[in-house]
């Protein structure tokens, strides 16, 4: 589909669910797959089971809310491989509550994994893109983000400032041919949205919002996957600064 051989990405959040889905189409289309997770049981057997398609994949236990925690990486990373040229920020996390019943505690948690830590990785990967004159990040949104969604008030207006971000880094960085783009998922399969189906009101909205989707079917990691493959390809290197939803048709805007 996209040949990728001779990449490296660095994929957060890449142990399982969309991010995982990530790392495998990737590995597929010939790249070699940096996983950045704090799962480190999941993370290695990813790892493990990349390498066995794609020659060398590494897992990097980090919490990418810490952005010491990430510049080490980052640095390690470059070590190990010698470059970064595809940079995926998925890591990411969601509680569906109404938004005066959630306990304030979340919001910082919230805003920390599905905002900073895009910041944080591309604060410390864009000066090697930058030193190389090339660069692919693809950061993952969430149709939260473009219009809103009930029960996901930080969600969505830290998903909201990922797109703006995006945008703002594509500006920036175009004139040394480094691209930015945004992949907002619908509704998809995840152990997140699986684990929600033992709570009473995000499952209610999940059911509501599988039923207007019109596909007929939830997403499942590897329809985000392929975007983000296509993103990250020589085929893109004309996009920068879009947003594309992979929804099954749920947004339309």
């Amino acid at each position: 589909m996209f040949g990728l051989e001779g990449k490296v990405a660095v994929v957060t959040g890449g142990a399982r669910g969309i991010g995982k889905g990530i790392c495998e189409v990737l590995a597929e289309q010939g790249a070699q797959v940096a996983i950045l997770d704090i799962l480190e049981q999941d993370g290695k057997q990813t790892a493990v089971e990349l390498s066995a398609k794609n020659g060398k994949s590494s897992f990097y236990k980090c919490n990418v809310c810490s952005k010491a925690e990430v510049d080490a990486c980052v640095a390690q990373i470059i070590k190990d491989f010698g470059k970064i040229d595809i940079l995926v920020n998925d890591a990411g996390f969601d509680k569906i509550e109404l938004f005066l019943k959630l306990d304030p505690s979340w919001w910082d948690k919230i805003i920390d994994l599905n905002y900073k830590h895009f910041i944080y990785t591309n604060h410390a990967i864009l000066p090697h893109m930058v030193e190389r004159k090339s660069g692919r990040i693809i950061n993952i949104g969430s149709d939260a983000g473009r219009g809103g969604s009930t029960g996901e008030a930080d969600y969505s207006g830290a998903k909201g400032a990922v797109i703006a971000f995006t945008k703002t880094i594509a500006r920036e960085f175009a004139r040394f041919q480094i691209t930015s783009n945004c992949v907002c998922p619908g509704p998809t399969v995840t152990p997140m949205t699986i684990a929600q189906k033992d709570e009473e009101f995000a499952n209610k909205i999940n059911k509501a919002v599988e039923g207007a989707i019109p596909l007929r079917r939830l997403g499942q990691p590897r329809d985000i996957a392929n975007a983000v493959a296509f993103f990250a390809s020589e085929e893109a290197g004309y996009i920068t600064g879009q947003v594309l939803s992979v929804s099954g048709g749920l947004t339309m805007f």
